[in-house]
């Protein structure tokens, strides 16, 4: 029998990554179908590691203060505080913190295992957005983000 489950944002380790926080909720939660996490994102940080989407999960993001710009297919698009936004599984998205204030959002996604994740980010060597993956760094340190064409680093996120 599934019961109640209670935790403190506090009490839940951020995760490395684009956003300054990430805290994944549905583990400490003990949820079996829905993705959940907590994200504070400072100015120019992102929630993801690039344009990306989930071919098998939908995303919804509530935005609890500050706006969130989503780049997508259809152009940018703003969300403020008490709004929220949903992409379809496999519709492009990239959010980010283009303002000066500090973004808080809750992220949730559908099913919760979201599959694999088709990402493109800028290459120099390439000279342009090119598909990319993410990886640890040998010594854990970093989690780095590689041009799956030409192998270049990309980003590194810690």
């Amino acid at each position: 029998m599934a019961t109640m489950e209670k935790v403190s944002l506090d009490a839940v380790e951020s995760r490395m990554g684009p956003a300054s926080v990430k805290r994944a909720l549905a583990g400490p939660l003990g949820t079996d179908n829905i993705a959940l996490n907590h994200y504070e994102l400072a100015p120019g940080e992102s929630f993801g590691f690039g344009y990306h989407r989930h071919p098998d999960q939908e995303e919804v993001f509530l935005v609890q203060s500050g706006t969130a710009t989503f780049e997508t297919e259809d152009g940018d698009v703003r969300v403020g505080a008490g709004e929220a936004i949903r992409f379809a599984p496999g519709e492009w998205q990239r959010g980010h913190n283009e303002g000066d204030e500090r973004v808080v959002a809750l992220a949730l996604g559908a099913p919760q295992e979201m599959g694999d994740t088709d990402m493109l980010r800028h290459c120099e060597e390439c000279g342009g957005r090119t598909h990319n993956y993410v990886e640890m760094t040998a010594n854990r340190d970093a989690l780095v983000t590689r041009c799956a064409e030409c192998d270049a680093e990309t980003g590194r996120f810690t």
